[in-house]
């Protein structure tokens, strides 16, 4: 004779806490926030006009700043590559120091963008030069437009040199 086998009840599933879980995720978004969020306000660059920097000088003294405006008194050495320029916006005037190659459409009354540090003395030393250039630009139709703008171009370098 064979017994009966008696079911036994199925037994109950423990259910998982999800509080470590919860807990680990808010560590580490945090964590992710300060380390994005910490280093941002050190990265950031401003871009100030010569009368915005005038203004707020203090808060921006010995930070790298992007200064715009345009190009007054431009002498350029190309044999030691040294540019020495003001750059304004009408309001003020801040002389400027660069060491490198510069671009032909760099010339006087032109837009630019300076990259760097005002020193103790109050020169900005520029570690990058943008030079605004012309959004006028014209496809030739024909063979003598293409000479006439080769022309000007050449004429525009000689008197450039």
């Amino acid at each position: 004779m064979t017994t009966p086998v008696s079911e036994l009840p199925q037994a109950r599933r423990r259910r998982k806490n999800p509080l470590p879980y919860l807990l680990a995720g808010a560590v580490l978004a945090g964590l992710l926030a300060y380390i994005i969020f910490g280093n941002l306000a050190q990265s950031i660059e401003y871009f100030v006009t010569p009368t915005e920097y005038q203004a707020e000088k203090a808060s921006l003294q010995g930070r790298t700043v992007r200064i715009g405006g345009l190009v007054k008194a431009v002498s350029y050495d190309r044999a030691t590559l040294n540019l020495h320029f003001n750059v304004t916006d009408g309001g003020a005037t801040f002389p400027v120091v660069y060491q490198g190659a510069v671009s032909d459409l760099f010339k006087e009354n032109q837009g630019v963008v300076v990259r760097g540090v005002f020193n103790t003395s109050n020169v900005f030393q520029a570690n990058e030069l943008i030079v605004k250039h012309s959004e006028e630009y014209r496809v030739p139709r024909s063979q003598s437009e293409l000479k006439d703008m080769l022309k000007n171009a050449k004429d525009a370098n000689a008197e450039g040199s």
